[in-house]
């Protein structure tokens, strides 16, 4: 990094021909300049610029130095300009990888309403359950419900979304309606995987209920649409199955009682990121507060 630095102070040197009017431009004292540029030809093992009291000359060397510099110092600047502009306008793919039934049903207004607001960025949206590689796979950030697996990656809050129990209004007439959580042991439970234990909160206790199920699901989007089909009582997020409540599919049932938040989080291989990728991850988080 110091001889990129060098670099610039010798281009200046040369464009401003001469130490002190170089150091009224840069603001880098005329002594410190001077020493630099010693520095630098000591380095290289040539002298770059003859000195004279009045002026300054490039030697050979220093005239075939200076022109490969300046390409590279002018390439530089014209990089971080670039850079600029993709922060006031974000631009280029943006490539996620997304819990399938969570972007379908939730995040998918979502990114709609991103991309109206950046015409600039290009979406490559994988939506899988698998854990894409974000070191290996060409991933800017992916999404993922639940507490993250892998330490080595940057993980970035965006929210948490807090799930509550509903079912059917004909499983409800069929089964009855159950008046306390540990009366979920006698009624059929889906989730996603196999339900084992389900946690609850609410006045002012804690319980966890052992809960049972005919359906091992690694489906959220199945698991809500077999509760629509009268099969059983589920445990998800309001904001999951708003659509079915709001037409009557499926009502809220003990509703004193909710579940453990689902953290929901951004994951990158990095901290330094594009703007297409922070903006992306900045706005996700408004939203999911």
């Amino acid at each position: 990094m110091e001889l990129l630095n060098d670099m610039v102070l010798f281009v200046e040197v040369v464009k401003a021909k001469g130490f002190r009017r170089a150091a009224e431009a840069t603001g880098v004292p005329n002594s410190t300049l001077s020493r630099r540029i010693a520095a630098l030809e000591k380095s290289i093992g040539l002298r770059l610029l003859h000195r004279t009291t009045r002026r300054i000359e490039l030697t050979e060397a220093g005239l075939l130095y200076y022109e490969r510099c300046r390409r590279i110092v002018d390439e530089a600047r014209l990089a971080h300009e670039q850079l600029g502009e993709m922060l006031a306008q974000p631009s280029g793919v943006l490539r996620a990888s997304l819990p399938v039934d969570f972007a379908v049903i939730y995040l998918a207004p979502m990114i709609a309403e991103f991309a109206r607001l950046h015409p600039g960025i290009d979406f490559d949206l994988d939506l899988t359950p698998r854990r894409v590689d974000l070191v290996s796979e060409p991933f800017d950030v992916a999404v993922r419900m639940g507490v993250p697996e892998n330490s080595q990656l940057i993980a970035r809050p965006l929210g948490a979304l807090t799930p509550h129990l509903y079912a059917s209004p004909a499983y409800l007439a069929r089964a009855g309606e159950p008046s306390a959580p540990e009366a979920l042991a006698r009624h059929q439970c889906l989730g996603v995987l196999k339900p084992g234990v389900w946690r609850f909160h609410g006045e002012g206790r804690q319980l966890e209920v052992a809960v049972d199920s005919r359906f091992a699901l690694n489906s959220i989007g199945l698991a809500k649409r077999l509760a629509t089909l009268d099969m059983g009582i589920v445990l998800m997020p309001e904001e999951i199955v708003a659509d079915e409540v709001a037409n009557g599919a499926l009502r809220r049932v003990l509703p004193g009682w909710r579940g453990t938040p689902v953290p929901v989080y951004a994951l990158t291989e990095t901290r330094l990121l594009p703007a297409k990728t922070q903006r992306f991850i900045e706005f996700l988080q408004q939203r999911l507060r």
